[in-house]
């Protein structure tokens, strides 16, 4: 047996993500026409209509005219024109030798089949660049890895069905699908009776004689269950209408008919079988930190054994190796957390998952570092962000200068505030703090917070709109911008004066969003400009603008308004005086305002207000003031029927 496709490294791959996947765009336009010639959903459907649920004769002719339409007279691409002339030569000269079976892609059967003429000598396989090491290695796979639901492109939908089909025939798949499916949901806790199952089984019968099936074909069997066994609405169309994952929202009976449709079954290696060397390393990386087990890990990130722990635990969960789970830990550079908590989980997946990171890299470190560099090209700003955070988890810093020149390209281009901010943020939360994973005062990081603040005030001066609820991200974006000119600014040169100015006009602009313009008055404020505060909030007491304005001030100057007690008074005269209808169109918004202030904080507020607002805790049983409060409103609603009130 011989492998015969390209090896990975070869070009023809340089601009897939997944390799050995089929070239499905090129036939589209084929299977469409042919699935609506057949009244089917899908190339999926179609392929068991015309092969799986029909009987065997004539197969061989049916499959060869199938794919013959499907590939069509249009050229493949040069990648696969590629692929197809190694394969076609490997043919030519095991052909040469005797008979020999082809085990390939419909769609490059008919171009293997027209090239593998003549006779030729064994090709050389293509060896890997220069200044790489490179290798095949077999990875063992399971039903849920080969489902199509689940993403794999080359895969196949419901492989556990097909394995079914293959040892049991069309009829007795059927029946075990349906064992499968009820089995799974009862022991969900889902109540599956008799007459479902007769039901079920009457309406799958039914579905195949309409659709001209001798017996039940995959989607017969799905269709008849879903029709039986879910009463609710289905808020997303079954998967088996389209290809593609599992929507968001799907209905859970249906996710376990898929689930019991997909199997569990997992390959295994011989003993024998090479493994990469990634394999080893990462064996012996958690032999040696003592991280081999199953359970909970605490780790104290000031120690340099757990630091190490840590880093090795996030390197495999950015490789995608399943069983590492962080509980908690720090989320930035800001983030006063020193310690994580882990769940470590055996999982068959683990194995195919650390092969196939192997070609990152023969080492952990490496490897880790390859992977988040092949994320660089289509990250967004924000996804940039995260792994740059990513690698300080990692303890990964040889390619922080790559990913410092795609963030400074992506804050150039940068059009919105909130992706802005986040950049923003995780950046100087690295430069400032980040001792513990030493990245403060990294040179790298004071260009990309310069241009960031640069690019934060062109943008916040020239948002427009009129009242609207406030958008806790765009004001964490202004928060960020805030710190940057605080606490980097003399180190870095930043232009406070200009930055000043910025809020300033902001602030004062009725045509930018009351989130934005308070935004705009605390950052001014709190960087110790000339502002008065309790006036601006007096200025913006309608009731439709009031709360989202103060959410604005509260989200950057949070720690002014508890030292100016005449913001509280100010504010406290102005809701005393609104109409109960003018509170109540405030209160969601105001409500979303305070929340900004911790519940110790907001203790300081009510003790601003001192004890005639009755914030405080009374000495009075609060079931005794509610029972007084009742019975002041039937009194209020007796008085107001008899016209006394």
């Amino acid at each position: 047996m011989r492998f015969i496709d390209l090896p990975a490294w070869h070009p023809a791959f340089a601009s897939r993500s997944n390799r050995y996947a089929d070239a499905d765009h090129r036939y589209e336009a084929v299977t469409e026409r042919l699935c609506r010639d057949f009244a089917v959903d899908n190339a999926d459907t179609l392929w068991d209509h015309l092969v799986e649920a029909v009987p065997d004769d004539g197969l061989a002719e049916r499959l060869t005219t199938y794919f013959d339409v499907v590939r069509g007279e249009s050229p493949a691409g040069e990648d696969d024109q590629a692929r197809e002339e190694y394969m076609a030569s490997w043919v030519r000269a095991a052909a040469a030798e005797g008979d020999v079976v082809v085990v390939t892609g419909g769609f490059h059967t008919p171009a293997i089949r027209a090239l593998a003429v003549g006779v030729g000598e064994w090709p050389e396989v293509p060896e890997p660049p220069p200044d790489a090491v490179g290798d095949s290695y077999l990875v063992p796979y399971s039903h849920k890895r080969l489902d199509s639901f689940t993403g794999y492109q080359s895969g196949m939908p419901s492989p556990e069905y097909y394995q079914r089909l293959w040892t049991d025939g069309v009829a007795g798949a059927a029946d075990a699908m349906v064992e499968a499916v009820v089995a799974r949901l009862r022991g969900r806790k889902q109540p599956v009776s008799t007459a479902d199952l007769i039901a079920a089984r009457t309406l799958t019968t039914g579905l195949a004689r309409l659709r001209g099936h001798e017996f039940p074909s995959r989607t017969d069997v799905l269709d008849g269950l879903v029709s039986a066994l879910v009463h609710d609405d289905l808020p997303q169309p079954p998967p088996w209408s389209r290809r593609g994952p599992i929507a968001v929202g799907t209905h859970p009976a249906v996710v376990e008919m898929v689930a019991a449709f997909s199997g569990d079954r997992v390959g295994r290696l011989h003993e024998a079988t090479p493994l990469p060397p990634l394999v080893v390393a990462v064996a012996g990386d958690l032999e040696r930190l003592k991280l081999d087990h199953e359970g909970g890990v605490g780790l104290d990130l000031t120690v340099p054994l757990d630091l190490e722990r840590s880093r090795t635990l996030h390197r495999l969960r950015v490789l995608g190796v399943p069983g590492f789970e962080r509980l908690s830990g720090p989320s930035g550079g800001a983030d006063p957390v020193l310690d994580e908590r882990w769940q470590l989980t055996p999982s068959d997946h683990r194995l195919p998952a650390l092969i196939e990171a192997g070609a990152y890299g023969a080492t952990l470190p490496d490897s880790a570092a390859a992977a988040m560099r092949e994320r660089i090209p289509g990250a967004g700003i924000a996804d940039l962000a995260s792994l740059l955070f990513d690698g300080a988890l990692c303890g990964i810093d040889s390619w922080t200068p790559e990913i410092a020149s795609s963030l400074a390209a992506g804050i150039a281009r940068a059009g919105e505030l909130d992706a802005l901010g986040q950049v923003l943020a995780t950046v100087l939360g690295l430069w400032r703090h980040d001792r513990l994973f030493g990245t403060a005062g990294s040179p790298v990081f004071a260009p990309m917070i310069v241009t960031a603040v640069q690019r934060s005030l062109w943008i916040m001066e020239g948002i427009r709109g009129g009242p609207a609820p406030a958008e806790p991200r765009r004001l964490r974006a202004v928060a960020a911008c805030r710190d940057a000119v605080l606490h980097a600014g003399p180190a870095l040169g930043l232009d406070r004066p200009s930055a000043l100015a910025v809020a300033a006009r902001v602030a004062a602009n009725a045509d930018a969003p009351p989130d934005l313009r308070g935004a705009a008055c605390g950052f001014g404020w709190s960087l110790g400009d000339d502002v008065d505060a309790a006036r601006a909030v007096a200025g913006v007491s309608t009731p439709r603008t009031l709360g989202d304005w103060l959410a604005g001030l509260f989200a950057v100057a949070r720690d002014r308004v508890l030292s100016e007690e005449r913001i509280v008074t100010v504010l406290d005269d102005i809701v005393s005086t609104m109409t109960e209808e003018d509170f109540l169109i405030a209160l969601p918004a105001l409500r979303q305002g305070f929340s900004f202030f911790p519940p110790s904080e907001r203790e300081t507020i009510a003790r601003m207000l001192g004890g005639s607002r009755a914030l405080l805790r009374a000495d009075v049983d609060p079931l005794i003031v509610a029972r007084a409060m009742a019975l002041e409103t039937t009194v209020d609603s007796v008085l107001a029927e008899l016209g006394l009130l």
